[in-house]
């Protein structure tokens, strides 16, 4: 049996410790790329404890639409303005 490193035979990967680069966070509705400017609290009562949150980001444009799904299914716990971090702001595309 021969012994062969398959990990080395990938080349360097660099570390998987490292920082994924970061990237604008966008809206969640599906096909938006806009960037987000409020974050959509939400949890599936049959499924997550009172006290947890999910959470969806949306554009101005999707906001309304998004917690709207979310109220019909009484899922929706709150809506509030988003910030981007400081290593996503300087990277709108």
């Amino acid at each position: 049996m021969s012994s062969f490193d398959i990990l080395g035979s990938l080349g360097s990967l660099g570390s998987l410790d490292a920082p994924l680069p970061s990237a604008p966070e966008k809206c969640s509705r599906k096909g938006c790329r806009a960037a987000a400017s409020y974050q959509i609290l939400w949890n599936n009562p049959k499924i997550h404890t009172p006290e947890r949150r999910k959470v969806w980001l949306a554009c101005a444009e999707h906001r309304d639409w998004l917690a709207n799904y979310l109220k019909q299914r009484g899922m929706l716990k709150d809506v509030v303005p988003f910030e981007a971090s400081p290593d996503t702001e300087g990277n709108q595309a």
